[in-house]
């Protein structure tokens, strides 16, 4: 019959090269010890070690099943760590997001699973709907996006507000919105609205639509967007997380504003846990790295 017990104890003969001293350290009697021994070579029908003396040899049937027995105790805390669903160590998080978000996010997530290495992140750059759409088909545990929704299925709560940027060529001189006007704006998903907001707050006597602005291109990567305007193509309006972590920030500016706008950053879940095997239930291990990103 099975016993893991005598597996335990062989590792520890193996090891301590004793029969005294694996007694000792196991808080069995010597006998005992030898009584381990031979149930496991009965139970595995195997002569595992030779005695000579106070001493002893492996066989190689007692090497194999020295290194069977070492495989066996490992897989075994693995496994039982791996029950613990509330392990912020461990497990596979599914997080999809703007790329305005995932400039911050996704490299911190990267240097969670380095620290944490039975943690896997699975990470997606999407567009606001296409996020809702696959929590609502259980592709992902958590959802970050930059516009509010009702949906009786998802779950929608405010994490960040993050300001918003005038952003113009390093060599722009203007100020006024003639000036931004001369020089044409930059698109990107989201850009629009976001260039509405700030521009409504901070020239309310002059400004009326995005549309009496020349169009000067679109991405759909906001991350790239900030290249055109480094070229002097024209100026876009992007949040503070995407001008800090671009490569072309020193080839453009943000014009001092008087008054701010921000853009709310909103966490979204599913309603009805899913516990696929090995997951955590209804994202929370994504939503606690999350949680821990200082913003």
């Amino acid at each position: 019959m099975f016993n893991a017990q005598y597996f335990r104890t062989f590792i520890t003969l193996v090891e301590t090269g004793s029969f005294t001293r694996t007694a000792h350290r196991l808080e069995m009697t010597q006998p005992g010890v030898s009584q381990h021994v031979r149930k496991l070579e009965n139970y595995l029908d195997k002569t595992l070690i030779e005695r000579k003396g106070r001493s002893f040899t492996l066989t190689e049937s007692g090497r194999r099943a020295y290194d069977y027995a070492l495989k066996l105790f490992a897989e075994h805390e693995q496994f039982r760590h791996g029950l613990d669903d509330d392990s912020l160590d461990s497990g596979e998080c599914r997080i999809a997001s703007p790329g305005s978000v995932g400039l911050m996010l996704y490299p911190f997530m990267l240097g969670q699973q380095q620290m944490h290495p039975n943690l896997t992140v699975n990470y997606s750059f999407a567009f606001n709907h296409e996020i809702v759409n696959d929590l609502l088909e259980g592709r992902y545990d958590i959802g970050i996006v930059t516009e509010a929704l009702n949906h009786p299925d998802l779950t929608c709560t405010l994490w960040h507000k993050e300001p918003l940027c005038l952003v113009v060529p390093a060599d722009f001189a203007g100020s006024t919105l003639s000036d931004l006007m001369g020089i044409g704006f930059l698109n990107y998903y989201d850009g629009i609205n976001h260039a509405y907001s700030l521009l409504r707050a901070n020239y309310p006597g002059e400004f009326r639509s995005m549309t009496h602005f020349r169009y000067q291109g679109f991405t759909n990567e906001v991350g790239m967007v900030l290249d055109a305007v480094a070229r002097g193509l024209g100026f876009t309006v992007v949040s503070l997380l995407v001008l800090e972590t671009s490569p072309w920030q020193r080839q453009v500016k943000a014009l001092t504003l008087p008054e701010c706008a921000e853009s709310p950053v909103l966490l979204v879940r599913g309603c009805r846990a899913r516990r696929p095997s090995g997951r955590p239930s209804l994202g929370g291990l994504a939503a606690r790295c999350i949680a821990a990103q200082p913003i």
